[in-house]
């Protein structure tokens, strides 16, 4: 799908689906709870079908009634429903701990793949800042008990700055999701740990 940002499809869901999994089964979680954890990263989007404005809600309705006619039980198309509601920065918050994965993985995917505006003459700050980033790794550290979003930004293309102006709201979210989860958020960017 394109809303004139960044690239919400296949790609997108692959990847927020996969790190969602991937935070919980590294802390420990039970399979199931990863599961779910992967089912939300790969549904988290799907309100985009109706409008961007709002889209974790409707997504939230759409993917419970889907679950529900593929014959998910009640309290786990529940638990998915809650974290896709919550996934945007806006109207969300950590409630849950697929929702604190869930936004996790959703707030790391930044990328220059994302964008989806060809023409660099007139890209706006999220497509500058998604195409200076040639790097993006989530990582998770059982051991030292925290998540590291480790990024590479082209600071020919936008200054470090810029990626503050959009995404602090996504960065501080990322911040309460790891607490949420008993771990810590750290950013790295350039080689150097920022929070």
């Amino acid at each position: 799908m394109d809303f004139g940002y960044t690239e919400h499809s296949h790609r997108h869901i692959s990847i927020v689906s996969k790190r969602a999994g991937e935070i919980l089964e590294t802390l420990g979680y039970p399979e199931r709870t990863v599961e779910l954890a992967r089912i939300a990263g790969y549904l988290h989007d799907i309100g985009n079908c109706i409008n961007r404005t709002d889209h974790a809600h409707s997504g939230a309705m759409l993917a419970y009634n889907i679950l529900k006619d593929m014959g998910m039980p009640v309290e786990e198309r529940t638990e998915i429903m809650i974290a896709i509601g919550n996934h945007d920065e806006q109207t969300g918050t950590a409630v849950s701990d697929i929702s604190a994965a869930l936004i996790l993985a959703d707030k790391s995917d930044v990328h220059r793949n994302r964008v989806s505006n060809t023409n660099l003459s007139t890209f706006n700050i999220h497509d500058r800042v998604n195409y200076a980033v040639s790097n993006a790794e989530l990582e998770i550290d059982n051991k030292e008990r925290k998540v590291i979003l480790n990024l590479t930004i082209d600071t020919n293309i936008c200054p470090v700055l810029d990626y503050f102006e959009i995404f602090m709201d996504r960065t501080m979210m990322s911040k309460y999701a790891a607490k949420y989860l008993k771990i810590w958020f750290e950013l790295v960017i350039n080689d150097t740990k920022l929070l």
